[in-house]
């Protein structure tokens, strides 16, 4: 629908760039792609089991997101037919963006690096977080998701999947 949409407004011969995040394996249950909505719940059930959250509510919130494969982007722009893919890269992005891999000097600080990717996932979130379960939660929940992350990223360095497509319109 995106490409379809887009294509209405784009004149021939029009270029459009789109990043986003993917799977670097083909199988959609991968960790790659889930688990930073994984944590997301935990946080959540955590506060269910405090009381600070219905289990109802949990079980009713739905998060509209899908990671795909390289192979099902060029499917889709393929099959949809109104753009030409000029160039499909991958390249892998730290979930901390502070931590750079070339930085000899960088520091792994397990609390400031869970707080910076919990500020970027809640810019993505906060507005359906807060729409369903409400405002009053928000801050609890992405401190605990900060402390989930920060453990997670104790034990393993985890990186974002991104999949950059150039296009254009035919």
């Amino acid at each position: 629908m995106l490409l379809s949409s887009r294509s209405k407004e784009i004149v021939p011969g029009g270029r459009m760039v789109l990043t986003f995040i993917g799977r670097s394996i083909a199988d959609p249950t991968s960790n790659d792609c889930c688990l930073l909505w994984e944590l997301v719940a935990r946080s959540l059930l955590d506060m269910v089991a405090e009381g600070l959250v219905e289990e109802a509510d949990v079980d009713s919130f739905h998060l509209p997101f899908y990671s795909p494969y390289k192979d099902e982007v060029k499917d889709i722009i393929h099959k949809e037919g109104s753009f030409n893919l000029d160039k499909l890269e991958v390249f892998e992005v730290n979930w901390d963006a502070s931590d750079n891999d070339d930085d000899k000097h960088f520091v792994f600080d397990k609390n400031k690096s869970g707080k910076i990717v919990a500020s970027c996932i809640r810019a993505v979130m906060e507005p359906m977080l807060a729409s369903h379960f409400g405002d009053s939660i928000i801050d609890n929940l992405f401190v605990r998701y900060a402390e989930h992350v920060a453990e997670h990223l104790s034990m393993e360095k985890t990186k974002y999947f991104n999949i950059v497509v150039s296009l254009t319109k035919k």
